[in-house]
């Protein structure tokens, strides 16, 4: 008999009475040890004889040599095993969550490495069941119920599978964002107008570009982007034309061309291109940074990445150059006295030592900023205060009337405000349009520091120095052939006819550099795309001047000026091919309209914008254009989601 007979015989036989003397003796042993080994010994008696010390590790050696604490320290080391290794993997283990236009969030890329783990080929089982699971899927629209996750949990970390970053970005706990207070300006798109009706349009011009930034973000975070966020000027505006430049006594060039419309061969396109001087010898700077440090500047997009885009503007200054700065959270404070830009180390220093805390005391930041930025001024220099923020000012001055009253106020003084945005959840852009349009500023919204850079480095000249100010545009469409007309954007630089003469009105900035464009659909008499019909009890008189499309009027003071000047421009009705530049700017105002949800662009898509836009990209040097061009095919693929 071997040994597993006898085994099996010793299963089938009936166990053995208990020995009661083992018994007795075991628990006297038990008893025993417990006394010596976990009890409390007799008191030592005195002697002048020091105890010999132990160290930990020969007390720990100690320990695991008694063979009683050995099945008790093993039964101990393995339930902490245990319990580790599930509070690691039930994380990875529970199942996705379905996300919603609420709670969607994307994680932000640069938090985990974009590296891919490429797994063995799987086992024919193992296929087989893949095959099958992916056919019900494909069948039913969801993975089945009894579907389970095979996967080892932490074979990531072992190199034994072939998950993305992008895959176990998912799995990781998302960020959770409350209810977005980000504020927008509501404003509804350009109504048709009745040439016959209403023949003239008045409008200030615009060189912001926060509303292009914005999109941008919104669209690489995975999300369509508010429509009341999308300006559609701010988006043409964002790029760099190469538009005519000027060449006499006037600051700045204006040409004006007419082209088929792309999204509509029945109508034209009027589009106005205006490119400002640039500098040739600036005068000193004088910068005082107001800069947003409460509790809510702590994410990585916001006072950080505020810190970074003001470090690489400081490497355009100029020794003779001042920069000071001001803090505001629950209360404003000065942070670095006015400081020769030559020194650049204190000022990176007092950038870096800045921390997030506290409520938003945005008026009385204002105030201590216009104060230093007095104290700077010197003639013949150029004193701005730039305002960096990731919401509004809840703290002192908050109604937005007051605001503006206070930005109106000091420009007067030749100061003027510039405001940057920063991050997403809080940002109010109506009231960084309200401050930046009085303020005779521009609004950015820095998403990331390849737009600091291009921001603050690249067109800094544009930002800070400003050629032509008050700068008005007014349109007199000819009824005698124009029907109905539509300017594209500017919702929010409407002007009154009667604001165009009057110098009190204020209105846009150029900057030195700057381009701007403006652009209205028009609609010829006759043509099939007409929308209205004519008036029972008022028609255009016969005989009209047929020739002429238009008459262009420009206002614009120089700086420092109250009186301004009067520029005027018969536009013919001569249609020409439009060129690169203007093609280009038209894909971008197709673009913006079709985020906007407007509907006069008929069956004309993204599919046509991107056509459009690939086509006439030009050199683009900075591939702002080609970023363009990819934003448009994310918007594609998200709108058919």
């Amino acid at each position: 008999m071997d040994e597993l007979d006898k085994l099996r015989a010793a299963l089938r036989d009936a166990p053995p009475a208990p020995d009661e003397a083992s018994k007795e003796a075991a628990l006297r042993m038990a008893e025993e040890n417990f006394k010596n080994f976990q009890g409390s010994a007799s008191a030592a008696r005195p002697t002048d004889i020091s105890p010999e010390r132990g160290g930990f590790l020969k007390g720990l050696g100690q320990m695991f040599n008694k063979l009683n604490l050995k099945p008790i320290m093993l039964a101990t080391t393995s339930l902490v095993v245990v319990g580790v290794g599930v509070v690691l993997t039930t994380p990875l283990m529970r199942p996705e969550p379905v996300p919603t236009a609420a709670n969607e969030v994307a994680a932000p890329p640069d938090m985990l490495p974009d590296v891919e783990l490429v797994a063995p080929e799987p086992a024919p089982s193992q296929a087989a069941d893949a095959a099958s699971t992916s056919e019900d899927v494909a069948a039913t629209g969801s993975a089945p119920t009894s579907a389970k996750r095979t996967r080892d949990p932490l074979a990531v970390f072992r190199g034994r599978t072939n998950v993305r970053s992008a895959e176990m970005r998912d799995r990781l706990p998302q960020p959770q964002i409350s209810q977005s207070r980000d504020q927008f300006p509501d404003a509804s798109p350009n109504p048709l107008k009745v040439t016959s009706e209403d023949p003239v349009s008045t409008f200030s011009i615009d060189v912001d570009t926060a509303s292009y930034s914005w999109v941008r973000s919104s669209l690489t975070r995975g999300q369509m982007p508010d429509s009341k966020s999308v300006r559609v000027e701010e988006m043409v505006n964002y790029f760099p034309y190469a538009y005519v430049a000027p060449n006499g006594d006037v600051p700045f060039q204006q040409t004006v061309t007419v082209s088929d419309t792309p999204w509509n061969p029945d109508t034209q396109l009027m589009h106005i291109a205006i490119q400002g001087s640039q500098v040739t010898e600036r005068p000193p700077l004088n910068l005082v940074f107001l800069l947003d440090t409460s509790g809510s500047m702590q994410d990585a997009n916001k006072l950080p990445l505020l810190v970074q885009s003001f470090r690489l503007m400081l490497g355009q200054l100029r020794p003779e150059d001042e920069v000071a700065i001001v803090t505001y959270a629950g209360s404003a404070g000065t942070v670095l006295e006015p400081t020769k830009a030559s020194d650049r180390d204190k000022i990176e220093d007092a950038l870096r030592r800045l921390s997030a805390g506290g409520s938003t005391a945005g008026g009385e930041g204002l105030r201590a900023a216009y104060a230093l930025a007095g104290q700077m001024s010197r003639d013949g220099e150029v004193s701005r205060v730039l305002l960096a923020t990731d919401g509004d000012f809840n703290v002192g001055m908050q109604s937005d009337a007051a605001l503006k009253s206070f930005v109106e106020e000091k420009r007067k003084s030749g100061t003027y405000l510039s405001v940057f945005g920063f991050g997403r959840g809080n940002v109010n852009d109506a009231l960084m349009q309200t401050l930046a349009q009085n303020g005779n500023g521009q609004a950015a919204y820095i998403d990331t520091l390849a737009e600091a850079q291009k921001t603050l480095v690249d067109q800094l000249s544009g930002a800070m120095f400003t050629i032509a100010q008050d700068v008005k545009i007014q349109v007199e469409f000819n009824p005698a052939t124009v029907a109905e007309y539509r300017l594209i954007g500017y919702e929010t630089r409407a002007l009154k006819r009667e604001d165009f003469n009057n110098d009190k009105i204020d209105a846009g900035e150029i900057g030195a550099g700057h381009s701007v464009t403006a652009l209205y659909e028009v609609t010829p008499v006759g043509s099939d795309a007409v929308l209205t019909d004519p008036l029972r009890f008022g028609t255009v008189a016969e005989g009209g001047n047929t020739s002429d499309l238009a008459f262009l009027r420009l206002r614009y003071k120089e700086p420092g000026t109250d009186e301004s000047k009067l520029l005027e421009e018969i536009v013919p009705m001569a249609t020409v091919e439009a060129g690169q530049e203007a093609a280009f700017g038209a894909a971008i105002a197709g673009f913006g309209q079709l985020l906007r949800g407007n509907t006069a662009l008929g069956d004309w898509g993204y599919s046509e914008a991107i056509a459009l836009a690939n086509a006439n990209k030009g050199d683009d040097d900075y591939g702002y254009r080609a970023e363009a061009v990819q934003l448009m095919r994310l918007a594609q693929s998200l709108s058919q989601r």
